[in-house]
């Protein structure tokens, strides 16, 4: 663990982009220790005691916000939570003078999601405290794409050589966009699926194949990574109808063959059963989506040691 605080040098995790293979397996490591503490009985370490995270969500969300503030608290960290509805941004306080009002109130780090790109890095450079960027418009969400790593890890006890098809809305998501990185840097072959208004244009030139052909991309796959439709951030008329997008790009039983026997189908959630993925794929044995889950309170809790430096000569486990 000392190894990992050592080659840990980063202030701030802003996308998936910046982070080199070491890291990105740093990271990993230190989940796997991490999630040993998820198992006990009693989940709770000192290892961060009397430091201070806040989450700033300026968007919904429940998976994220609710594993990094359990990630916090499991660290004996912390917490404050910022809902923008009820905060100063009503009275037009600016983001950058909200944060650097709760950083002088002695805040270490801040979790922040935005609906607009660049917002987590512009509110880095402008702070002493850490940001982890929680989700940026379409950018990146870097601790997704970390999680969906270390859930196939486990399971595959590899990353180099797999096929992963990711499937859906391409375009809005910047889940998909952390993800490739990811994949990229660790050796895993991507090849991208959805309706051609889904796939945004150049995408190939990160090194990722795309097709159109939903039978052509879970060939084979190793991982199927199914994408919710974006449907709060769609202009009308990229397709008819969702009964029309099940029909070519829902996941279900049937074209589930197709892929290898011991193939993994993943989603980052909130699900639209159904549409995207059907109840019978969802909940069969195949789907690590609650697990993934539990591995995104793992990671945010490796992120959280690594970045606020629990000891170097400690053990959090």
């Amino acid at each position: 663990m000392e190894g990992g605080l050592s080659m840990w040098k980063r202030k701030d995790l802003i996308g998936i982009e910046e982070l080199s293979r070491e890291e990105i397996e740093v990271v990993i490591e230190t989940a796997v220790s991490m999630k040993d503490i998820l198992k006990r009985p009693i989940k709770k370490v000192p290892t961060l005691r009397g430091r201070t995270i806040c989450t700033l969500f300026y968007e919904p969300s429940t998976r994220t916000r609710s594993s990094f503030e359990l990630a916090a608290k499991y660290l004996s960290a912390d917490t404050v939570s910022i809902a923008t509805a009820t905060s100063s941004v009503q009275k037009g306080e600016s983001l950058l003078d909200t944060v650097k009002t709760l950083e002088a109130m002695g805040i270490d780090l801040f979790i922040i999601r935005h609906s607009a790109s660049g917002v987590p890095s512009f509110i880095a450079k402008n702070i002493k405290a850490g940001v982890i960027n929680a989700g940026d418009g379409m950018h990146e969400h870097p601790t997704q794409a970390l999680l969906d790593v270390f859930t196939v890890y486990e399971k595959k006890g590899k990353l180099e050589g797999l096929k992963i098809a990711i499937v859906g809305d391409i375009f809005h998501s910047r889940v998909a966009r952390s993800n490739i990185y990811a994949w990229n840097k660790l050796g895993s072959n991507v090849i991208l699926c959805g309706p051609p208004t889904l796939i945004p244009p150049y995408i190939e030139n990160l090194n990722v194949k795309v097709t159109y052909d939903l039978n052509e991309a879970i060939e084979d796959a190793d991982i199927i990574y199914v994408l919710r439709l974006q449907l709060e951030r769609q202009k009308r008329g990229l397709f008819p109808t969702l009964r029309e997008y099940h029909m070519f790009y829902g996941i279900n039983q049937e074209r589930i063959k197709k892929a290898k026997k011991d193939v993994l189908v993943m989603h980052p959630g909130p699900m639209n059963r159904g549409v995207e993925i059907s109840s019978e794929v969802a909940d069969s044995l195949i789907s690590v989506i609650n697990e993934q889950v539990t591995n995104g309170v793992a990671v945010r809790m490796a992120l959280l040691y690594l970045m606020l430096g629990g000891k170097s000569d400690e053990n959090p486990v």
